[in-house]
């Protein structure tokens, strides 16, 4: 055989291969991991989830492959990034993070099989028709937020029984910012409570909030469910330790950071259910036969070491409904 006869026979060879290695990655089936949160801080929710996606056998890097997009609380990042998943040769796309994530994925795909995380109802604002069916291409867990904000509210108003107002922090930036004011104004005026409201998009903000919370006399603060606030959470605990202000969040992780108590779903779980829907996906079943997920399950946690520091002494009432008590 000639030289120049060889070598394109070993270049055809080494091109049979490559494609042949490229057509084995591209069988595999592709995850688009949406999320309005920061990869640093969420690596414990990740792991929950590929939990999930392993009660079907599905493992990343042996025959699942999972491609991450993280907006870090820039909410306007979300959309560019789920246009990004509708291009490329995605599976199933994950939105997770809130509400701004799942519309922003609803909005790049609409044959793209969906599975999102909910913050508020799912079929009201238009993700799905209904929740048993949700019809098209979305489906997935509503963590019934709005409907709990009266229990968050209702446990600050056990701890300050005399205070006629509390505070309430929203982020501006949030695409869901006005349903939120209006779900925690209805759920203060149900427990009488005045709700005053604060408003923070960026760590540097977060100290003029509790200056004007301390100057106003708020005793008490909500922090709701948004994904800057639990990228933010060990600053939201030190700030309000070190201006006294009792706080509950929606989320554990923030109790465990040092806030004074949280109430909310168990997201963990919630995390492995979403992966537990992304494999039932990718082994065939359809979104919109899978029905929207409503958690049984909450958390009250209570950070006993932080009442102790803000010299606060606990009912006997809320100590005894706590599902977990941090000392």
């Amino acid at each position: 055989m000639k030289r120049r006869e060889f070598i394109a026979g070993v270049g055809a060879y080494a091109l049979v291969g490559a494609c042949n290695a490229l057509g084995q990655q591209t069988a595999l089936p592709v995850v688009g991991f949406l999320s309005a949160r920061a990869a640093g801080e969420s690596a414990h929710l990740v792991d929950a989830f590929r939990r999930g996606l392993a009660e079907h056998g599905l493992n990343e890097g042996q025959n699942l492959a999972i491609e991450y997009r993280w907006a870090d609380g820039h909410y306007d990042r979300l959309p560019a990034q789920a246009l990004q998943f509708s291009r490329m040769p995605v599976t199933v796309l994950v939105a997770v993070g809130g509400d701004m994530t799942a519309r922003a994925a609803v909005a790049a795909t609409s044959s793209i099989p969906v599975v999102a995380v909910f913050i508020g109802d799912p079929v009201a604002n238009g993700f799905i028709t209904s929740l048993n069916r949700p019809g098209g291409n979305v489906t997935g867990v509503s963590n019934l937020n709005a409907v709990i904000e009266s229990k968050r509210l209702s446990l600050l108003r056990e701890l300050v029984p005399q205070a006629g107002t509390v505070g309430a922090l929203l982020n501006p930036d949030s695409p869901t910012v006005a349903s939120q004011r209006r779900e925690i104004d209805e759920a203060g005026r149900a427990v009488g409570l005045r709700i005053e409201f604060f408003h923070a998009s960026a760590d540097g903000e977060l100290d003029a909030v509790f200056a004007s919370v301390v100057k106003n006399r708020i005793p008490a603060l909500l922090v709701p469910a948004d994904a800057f606030f639990a990228s933010s959470r060990d600053r939201l605990a030190a700030l309000a330790a070190q201006h006294g202000v009792l706080s509950i969040y929606s989320l554990r992780e923030a109790a465990v950071a040092g806030g004074l108590m949280s109430y909310g779903i168990d997201l963990l779980d919630t995390y492995r259910l979403i992966g537990d829907y992304a494999g039932r996906i990718i082994k065939g079943a359809k979104p919109a036969d899978l029905p929207v997920v409503q958690p049984t399950k909450f958390q009250f946690v209570l950070n006993l070491k932080t009442a102790k520091a803000l010299g606060l002494t606990l009912p006997s009432g809320v100590l005894s409904i706590a599902d977990e008590v941090i000392e």
